[in-house]
């Protein structure tokens, strides 16, 4: 086993101290109430199915009306939102941290999920005036470019946008061009609903809190996020997208600007399987869940109603492993991985003497830069340095010009502060490793002259210049398209898999760093984002396609079909070492829509998830279809991939191999036939336990060559290995008293009087997703069982090494499947106990346990 690197990834907080549970603790340590990773809104999930899964109306329907008596009657105050009967059988509600735990016993009740907060996905860039070249760059690198040469451009498929709305006014979805100019519906964009209104921000901790939807039939875009959505899918005009002939719909779920709820996701999905749609977009998630959140669950079932449910599968790269997001993470959901586009498409600047252009990206905090001008060049250092401006530089020394300054040692602020404070007119940030970059200059004082960044090379060779003599520069109002150093490659931002429950996450990937798309006309109608935001797109465009090349296609199969032919890349790492990206980290692969359409043969399953290999060597079948009239023989064999390390926070890439043997080392597919193969996989010797491996079976045609993949990952050792009560720097779990804004600790114990605020708060951290947790009272001078304080069932993890989660007890606790019933006054302890991810309910050691200080109840 070979090591590739060790990176940290998670917050510099995550290098503190750490202590053990139960260690010394501060006697006033707090916390702030608004750093717990809950909200006071909840799913409630009943007991039966919903109708789509064949459930009468009046039966799910009956079940909403009994609980809501049940809870009348027990006198438990909460406020509904929603009511969801077709996708998920429950309903949201907005209820206090204390009677969350007695609904959670109610009869009829299944289960509850917290209501995920999702803020708006931020431009990483956005620049208007201009039409530039198609998305010809991304279109290549899927594909789709060639199949719209065979004709195939998604004429007659209905893909709904689950987003932020949709500019129809825009050209590139037939509008007139003109803000407001356009009656909805319209021709292309067909169907929609704004589900919030332009006002609705659900995020407590915003300026702009309004949590009040104020839906209506008008799903235009004001945030940009969904027309740059959209166009990807099908703009046809100033910029071209995948299936420039589907037709849209618009599912509106933000407001102008802040953040939505989970909730109001699956409301939209049910409108969009009314309105007939075929393919549906999500480029909204929520990370760290459980294939059995309710989005997730909603879209599995939107696909068994026959529609290709795509998501994007999260930007939190930088929060270690297990962080793909909900609905991604659904079971039948294509999660999407993002890839950097070959080229970007950027504003310029020329040098002189021979007019080259140069490519830059707008730094945030720093003034827009002109649009037209000439100014000298001048630079504060060289190619080798290690802090160029990183100190005061000599006043005037740079007065009227554009300064050359390179990356490393400081801030960026610090950098372009001291440019300007010598003088400068402008900076240029070039990077000092091989790439581009987006930098920040926001800070005090106040940048107040333009600032750009380059990549290296760019800089390089400005540095050249300058040190041959005088160089002038001109900013100009183009765009340009730019080699991407990066592109081809997993983005840096796109999430690690796997799912809590060791399938395979992400599915599949698309381009989605750098992509130039239509953006609301107001906003200056095109602009360059990057997310996964944006390579969902470019499948869920690509699966408009394949329907039209094949309508034949079933939903659950479109995914097989679209891994099978995928081509795994290298690691972004340093892809010249000629090691494949991660499968956890790209599933099977860059899309690659002509080998979907033409291929003859399909292998199922398209992906292979062997769980944990504390059983032994997994043993699986893999079926090969073929709807030709020629056999086809396929020769097999394995491709690795790199596996990482057990830590979650921290990803470790290691070249580790798996064994794999084959049935046969060859497959015969009769023409109209099928034919099977077994494989045998055993995880990597010498890796580490609790480490994700993976790699890609590769079925290769004797005819013409051409190949099929599937991919697997897994898990070396025991999976209920891993830690759930990870010991943090501040000591979780806490019993803690609240104030109304913040928590502190009482190590010691503490009196309560069950009142309002002054009730017990559990603060947790959970470094992995929990199957259950459940908290138990207990008499503290006789360990008598009080019974059950709250129970709850598939746990996300916590997004940083840090957070935590917030769990209460009002005094009061439930036998199994009884009423509420207060304890009394006296001194108890409650004791937390978590089962492990795929835990067995029944071995002691896949728990987890925690008791906390002794809680006095002291009722006045």
């Amino acid at each position: 086993m070979k090591q590739i690197r060790k990176t940290l990834l998670a917050s510099a907080a995550a290098a503190a101290l750490t202590l053990g549970l139960g260690g010394a603790q501060a006697a006033t340590q707090s916390v702030p109430a608004k750093a717990t990773e809950q909200t006071r809104h909840w799913f409630v999930e009943f007991s039966s199915l919903p109708t789509i899964e064949g459930t009468k109306l009046d039966k799910v329907r009956g079940e909403k009306a009994a609980f809501r008596q049940a809870a009348k009657a027990a006198g438990i105050s909460f406020k509904e939102r929603r009511a969801f009967d077709v996708l998920f059988n429950g309903l949201s509600i907005d209820v206090g941290p204390a009677e969350r735990a007695k609904i959670a016993r109610l009869p009829g009740v299944k289960a509850m999920y917290p209501v995920e907060v999702i803020q708006a996905p931020k431009p990483i860039r956005a620049e208007g005036g201009q039409e530039g070249p198609q998305l010809d760059t991304a279109l290549a690198m899927t594909g789709a470019d060639v199949l719209q040469g065979m004709g195939i451009t998604g004429s007659g498929i209905k893909v709904g946008i689950i987003d932020t709305g949709v500019d129809y006014d825009h050209t590139a979805f037939g509008g007139t061009g003109t803000p407001g100019g356009t009656s909805f519906p319209t021709a292309r964009v067909a169907y929609g609903y704004d589900f919030v209104g332009d006002a609705y921000n659900a995020d407590p901790s915003s300026p702009d809190y309004d949590p009040v939807p104020v839906p209506d039939a008008n799903p235009d875009d004001c945030a940009g996020h969904g027309t740059h959505v959209a166009g990807i899918v099908g703009a046809h005009g100033g910029v071209t997208g995948v299936a420039p002939d589907v037709t849209l719909g618009a599912y509106r779920v933000f407001g102008c600007a802040g953040s939505t709820e989970s909730d109001i996701m699956i409301a939209a999905m049910e409108r969009a399987l009314a309105d007939g749609m075929q393919v549906v977009n999500q480029s909204i998630g929520s990370s760290f869940q459980w294939p059995e959140y309710p989005s997730a669950k909603a879209a599995d079932r939107l696909v068994r109603a026959g529609v290709v449910m795509v998501a994007s599968i999260g930007n939190s790269g930088t929060s270690g492993l297990y962080a793909a997001g909900a609905p991604g993470v659904g079971k039948d959901v294509i999660g999407v991985a993002s890839f950097d586009n070959t080229h970007s498409k950027l504003n310029e600047f020329t040098v002189t003497p021979d007019g080259t252009a140069i490519g830059w990206q707008p730094a945030t905090g720093a003034p827009a830069a002109p649009t037209s001008g000439t100014q000298p060049m001048s630079r504060t250092g060289t190619v080798t340095s290690t802090a160029d401006a990183c100190v005061a530089l000599p006043p005037g020394s740079l007065t009227g010009t554009v300064a050359l300054v390179r990356r490393g040692g400081c801030t960026f602020y610090q950098k372009a502060f001291n440019a300007q404070s010598a003088g400068a007119a402008g900076v240029v940030l070039y990077n000092n490793v091989p790439g581009r970059i987006s930098a920040t200059v926001a800070g005090t004082p106040a940048i107040t002259v333009p600032v750009v960044s380059i990549s290296d090379t760019e800089g390089a060779l400005l540095d050249s210049r300058l040190a041959g003599g005088a160089v002038d520069m001109t900013w100009t109002a183009d765009l340009g398209s730019f080699p991407n150093l990066t592109g081809g490659l997993i983005s840096s931002f796109s999430s690690y898999g796997l799912a809590a429950d060791l399938s395979v996450k992400p599915n599949i990937g698309a381009p989605g760093g750098m992509i130039y798309s239509t953006y609301p006309l107001e906003l200056g109608g095109y602009a360059t984002l990057s997310g996964t935001s944006m390579s969902s797109p470019h499948t869920a465009g690509g699966a408009a396609l394949l329907l039209q090349a094949d309508p034949k296609i079933k939903a659950k199969t479109m995914r097989d079909r679209m891994q099978n032919s995928a081509d795994p890349k290298n690691w972004q790492g340093n892809p010249n070492l000629g090691y494949l990206d991660e499968v956890h980290r790209q599933g099977a692969g860059m899309l690659d829509l002509v080998g979907a359409v033409q291929a003859k043969v399909l292998v199922q399953p398209g992906e292979l998830s062997l769980g944990e290999s504390q059983a032994g060597p997994a043993v699986r079948t893999l079926t090969f279809s073929n709807k030709g009239t020629t056999a086809i023989t396929y020769d097999l064999s394995h491709a690795s991939a790199l596996a990482t390390g057990p830590n979650s926070f921290t990803v470790s890439a290691f070249d580790a191999p798996a064994d794999v043997s084959f049935s046969a080392a060859s497959v015969t597919v009769p023409a109209k036939g099928n034919a099977s193969v077994d494989v045998t996989i055993t995880a990597p010797t010498g890796l580490d336990d609790k480490s994700l491996y993976g790699g890609y079976l590769v079925a290769t045609s004797q005819a013409d060559g051409k190949v099929l993949r599937v991919p697997y990952a897994g898990l070396k050792g025991d999976y209920q290995s891993i830690q759930v009560l990870t010991p943090t720097a501040n000591g979780f779990p806490w019993l803690a008293k609240f104030d109304g804004t913040s928590y502190t600790n009482q190590p010691g114990g503490a009196t309560y009087t069950m009142e309002g605020n002054d009730i017990a708060f559990f603060l947790v951290h959970l470094d992995h997703q929990s199957r259950q947790m459940k908290l138990e009272a207990f008499d503290a001078a006789t360990n008598k069982s009080m019974h059950m304080v709250s129970l709850d069932n598939y746990l996300p993890r916590n997004a940083t090494s840090t957070g935590f989660f917030a769990w209460t007890w009002d005094g009061t606790t439930f036998k199994k499947n009884g009423a509420p019933s207060p304890v009394p006054n006296g001194q108890y302890v409650v004791k937390l106990s978590l089962l492990k991810a795929l835990g067995n309910p029944d071995n002691a050691a896949d728990w987890e346990t925690w008791t906390s200080p002794v809680v006095t109840i002291l009722r006045p």
